[in-house]
């Protein structure tokens, strides 16, 4: 069965990112301006590099984060799907732009029971989905659900810094509450035509979609905004252009500052209503979520945010449902 009812239904299938990335080999100083200080260095430093090579090293801590946290997730019975790993042929085609194969959620995103391959902005970034055919051929073909793809996004000129007109719609943008979806809209990720895409497959089917508009050095709304349970929010205020859309201000909030939410404060993942996994960094958000009677489990994720993305980045549900 393919269904998300919710960012916070209980998970019980769920598709869990590799640990694969190559630098680019002429950095865009826009497409980093949501990266520490550190990693925008490290992006003209190792220009052109697998980040294996670069950072042996870190390359195991990154790889064994991702295990720790697969552990953490079988313990409360979710099953996992594994992309594979990028073939040669793959790197060698993405040629001067790099790839990457390091976080499930944007390209293809789960709604109702509807699977959609999304439309990715950056360059690196835009054959992604290829690692995850596998799995939608052995999960999504057989099972009662639609599968469509956004549109392929429109080829921009060399000196375009905003990637052309896409469309661009990326599933660490959206965010699933019942029948109603919010779609996050920065200039980094997805945009008003992804959104408009998106908006005109969903209508048919009963849901609404919200446009959130992010500030500019925001990737994507999941990096403002985590919704934990009904009712129970983390979320950055200072984030949003508009201020927290109207459905979710009533909800309790836990606030967290700006340069936490920089540094993926609020990208944790409810694996249901009573479990929530954050990284010990956030342990002091991790506390205040507890007070709500929710069991909070830590995980060492950074080498994984060093890369703009934590937990919901790592992962793309198949199956979330109460």
């Amino acid at each position: 069965m393919i269904y998300v009812e919710s960012e916070f239904a209980p998970l019980k299938k769920v598709v869990l990112a590799q640990s694969e990335f190559g630098f680019p080999e002429v950095p865009r100083p826009d497409d980093l301006k949501f990266l520490a200080p550190e990693a925008v260095q490290e992006s003209y430093e190792h220009k052109g590099k697998d980040f294996s090579v670069a950072f042996p090293d870190r390359q195991a801590e990154w790889e064994l984060e991702r295990e720790t946290f697969r552990k953490v997730l079988e313990k409360y019975g979710v099953e996992i799907l594994r992309p594979r790993m990028l073939t040669t042929a793959e790197k060698q085609y993405a040629g001067p732009d790099g790839y990457a194969n390091f976080f499930a959620r944007d390209p293809f995103f789960t709604i109702g029971n509807m699977v959609i391959e999304g439309s990715m902005r950056f360059l690196h970034r835009r054959n992604e989905i290829l690692p995850v055919r596998e799995v939608m051929l052995k999960e999504v073909y057989p099972a009662e659900c639609t599968y469509v793809a956004a549109p392929r996004p429109e080829i921009a000129a060399p000196d375009d810094i905003t990637l052309g007109p896409g469309p661009f719609i990326e599933g660490g943008d959206v965010l699933v509450l019942g029948k109603h979806i919010f779609v996050g809209q920065s200039g980094l990720a997805s945009n008003a035509l992804g959104a408009r895409w998106l908006e005109k497959y969903l209508t048919p089917y009963g849901y609404t979609l919200e446009v959130v508009r992010l500030q500019p050095d925001i990737l994507h709304l999941d990096c403002a905004l985590g919704l934990i349970k009904d009712g129970l929010m983390v979320v950055c205020e200072a984030a949003f252009i508009d201020g927290i859309p109207q459905r979710l201000r009533d909800w309790q909030r836990i606030d967290v500052t700006y340069a936490e939410t920089s540094n993926l404060a609020t990208n944790g993942l409810p694996l249901s209503p009573q479990v929530y996994v954050t990284d010990p960094a956030f342990s002091h958000i991790g506390e205040r979520v507890a007070e709500h009677g929710i069991q909070v489990e830590y995980v060492d994720f950074q080498i994984s945010r060093s890369f703009g993305g934590s937990f919901r980045c790592s992962t793309q549900p198949f199956l979330r449902k109460s």
